[in-house]
């Protein structure tokens, strides 16, 4: 026999006689408390009993409620709005396959402001010279040559825009109507003059007024 088996033997009958002292121990107090028991309850029977009625205790005052300290009532909290959902509406977009080519627009040139005009000038009046325009015997009148008339005169010219005379006026004359006739005869003729200007320099109508224009017989 192992030495291992010998130690469990030998627990096992300690403990059994543990159990049968413990049994004699209980049998035993049984015994004497049922005795006990009975010699009590002989002694109660002969004694007479009373019923003794005490008095209530008073009332007790109930103690001050204590002093709660001061507390801020909570903050309310107000509560968020509700959530609104709104229904989002997605925009169509529309594509054109092919969009037409883009043409500019071209504008014309606002047109030129005016040129401004020439600067006034002070109005010319007609020049020219008219001495050397007389011949001498071939523009003496015939029938003031055969008188022997003679004399001097000045003779007034209206001057076209062209520069050519206009109008003969005499104004100073030389005595014999020939003579006056043959003066302004050949100015028409022969005089050419500049013609006067106006203020903003272009051509214009004028007078000119001669020198003494002399008629004299040659000697012979």
């Amino acid at each position: 026999m192992s030495y291992a088996n010998r130690k469990q033997m030998s627990s096992n009958r300690t403990a059994a006689i543990v159990v049968v002292a413990l049994i004699h121990l209980a049998l035993g107090y049984a015994l004497v408390t049922g005795l006990a028991y009975n010699v009590i309850k002989q002694a109660a029977d002969d004694l007479k009993t009373f019923d003794v009625t005490e008095e209530p205790p008073p009332p007790e005052e109930p103690p001050p409620p204590e002093k709660q300290p001061d507390v801020p009532p909570p903050p309310q909290v107000a509560a968020p709005p509700p959530l609104v959902r709104t229904n989002i509406t997605t925009p169509q977009i529309q594509t054109t396959p092919n969009p037409p080519p883009f043409i500019p627009v071209v504008r014309p040139a606002p047109p030129a402001p005016p040129a401004p005009p020439p600067p006034k000038s002070e109005p010319q009046s007609a020049t020219g010279d008219v001495r050397n325009l007389f011949n001498g015997a071939s523009d003496y009148p015939p029938s003031a040559m055969d008188s022997g008339a003679e004399g001097a005169n000045r003779a007034r010219l209206d001057i076209g825009a062209d520069g050519r005379v206009t109008n003969c006026t005499i104004i100073q004359s030389a005595g014999n109507r020939a003579l006056d006739q043959a003066t302004c005869s050949v100015l028409k003729r022969r005089a050419r003059f500049t013609p006067a200007r106006d203020s903003s320099g272009s051509p214009t109508s004028g007078s000119y007024t001669t020198p003494t224009i002399r008629w004299k017989l040659s000697e012979g």
